[in-house]
């Protein structure tokens, strides 16, 4: 502008961009570090959360649903509480703090600039309703393909043995498209705005010089753009962009919006289920309210499926919390079911497991009783090879391992539906042991079995307490 300029002002220059390029820095670093953050507070609430689930509630859970859900959709929300709260402070902040700064050079600049906001303000409406309602079929699309995925891994064994192997991989090749086409209608969407916004902006920019030029040429005479000196035009060119920075910075976070909150809903969805067995829970409770047990006898709980009677057992052996009095205290208790633990080993090994005083005599009479040696899936007898947890028995069979284990001791033995899953034969020598274990100790079992029922020397009752009936 033919004046001199000072040195001190060209040493500070670069010092001024080297300041603002580390600012940049330290405020991504910041963000990513409380993204980071919260994403692991959200993980720790929800593991919290399915803490105090009951077993039924956790059982319900969709197992593809709940990995995505504390791997994917906690970074997501975090997103959302971060950087578009960020964008979204920026958006009330940047361009109020742009136009005061240009307001005392040219307010009719300023008025020129909020003229054209609106119309950026009407394409982020629209635009950024369209980007959530895809998100929202987007995270869908991934629920499904992450529980399909956990379902085909979880059959594995037996898609193999089927040659299915083929059929399952194109289904999930076509999980895997639909996801990555909804993924990329998402991000067109985005860019798409983000577009709309860079050209307004530019617009605007645009008209602006050209006002400025023309006033500064003395072509036209323009209130607030003619008298203006070189420097304040320069300035407002400067500041303008700053002004819808916030707005572009804004659009480029509306698919993160967008994402965080169909994550954040899944998310509630998925840890915020109401428990299925609240009616069966208060018939529990009912039942359990002043109960006394003998210390030797069969007792039998009864009812309709979905009455209490497994929840009240595992209740009772403190699988499951909120038994409400310590009947059993300092009693030694044996489960019997067909999900007991096996461990890997031979059938000796999981019959004898937590019975060290348990000779071989007792361990093969127990076996033969429980017509586990007859068994023709069990070809090398006390031999037999079992995978750890049982993956090559049947439910028949881990039951049957859980009642020889049982006679091995003087345990209280707690017995979850212990004929259900046997043949007539096999249930009736179960029944005789039964029988035989509550001459000399406590024997309890939730049965549907009526020769169980009428075998035994007390039948409680269990039915569900409904919402009126509690009230």
């Amino acid at each position: 502008m033919g004046g001199e300029a000072d040195a001190w002002l060209l040493i500070a220059l670069p010092a001024l961009m080297l300041a603002a390029a580390l600012a940049g820095l330290m405020a991504d670093r910041v963000q990513i570090r409380t993204e980071t953050d919260v994403a692991a507070i959200l993980r720790q609430q929800a593991g919290h959360r399915l803490q105090r689930m009951s077993a039924r509630q956790i059982q319900t859970l969709p197992a593809g649903s709940l990995t995505i859900s504390m791997q994917r959709q906690s970074p997501a929300v975090a997103s959302l509480v971060t950087g578009h709260r960020a964008a979204t402070v920026m958006m009330g902040i940047g361009p109020l703090a742009a136009a005061s700064a240009l307001f005392w050079v040219s307010w009719q600049a300023v008025l020129l600039m909020l003229a054209l906001t609106p119309v950026m303000i009407v394409f982020l409406v629209l635009v950024g309703e369209t980007i959530r309602a895809r998100a929202v079929v987007q995270e869908r699309s991934f629920s499904h393909l992450a529980g399909q995925f956990a379902d085909r891994i979880r059959t594995l064994p037996t898609i193999l043995a089927n040659h299915g192997l083929a059929a399952e991989e194109a289904k999930l090749a076509d999980r895997l498209q639909a996801y990555a086409s909804n993924t990329m209608g998402v991000l067109r969407i985005a860019f798409l705005n983000a577009g709309i916004i860079d050209f307004f902006s530019s617009l605007s920019i645009a008209i602006l010089a050209l006002f400025l030029g023309l006033g500064l040429l003395k072509l036209a005479m323009i209130p607030g753009f003619s008298n203006l000196e070189l420097w304040q035009s320069l300035f407002v060119l400067m500041i303008a962009p700053d002004y819808f920075a916030p707005f572009r910075r804004f659009s480029e976070q509306y698919h993160v919006k967008a994402e965080g909150q169909a994550a954040a809903a899944a998310l509630g969805r998925l840890l915020n289920v109401d428990d299925p067995a609240l009616p069966t829970l208060r018939a529990v409770d009912k039942a359990m309210a002043g109960l006394e047990l003998p210390h030797r006898g069969l007792i039998a709980f009864v009812g309709p499926s979905g009455s209490g009677k497994s929840t009240l057992l595992r209740r009772l052996a403190t699988i499951e919390a909120g038994c409400s009095q310590d009947v059993l205290t300092g009693r030694k208790l044996s489960w019997i079911s067909g999900d007991c633990y096996v461990p890997g080993g031979s059938l000796a090994d999981a019959i004898c497991w937590n019975r060290d005083a348990a000779s071989l005599a007792m361990i093969h009479d127990a076996t033969a009783k429980v017509g586990l040696l007859d068994d023709a899936m069990l070809p090398g007898g006390l031999d037999t090879l079992l995978a750890a947890g049982g993956a090559n028995l049947s439910g028949g069979q881990r039951l049957r391992i859980s009642i020889a284990r049982a006679m091995l001791g003087e345990d209280v033995v707690i017995a979850d539906e212990p004929t259900a899953k046997l043949d007539r034969a096999t249930a009736e020598k179960i029944l005789s042991i039964l029988g035989e274990l509550a001459t000399t100790r406590l024997v309890l079992v939730a049965t549907h079995d009526r020769d169980l029922i009428a075998l035994a020397d007390r039948a409680i009752s269990l039915s569900p307490v409904h919402e009126a009936e509690a009230a």
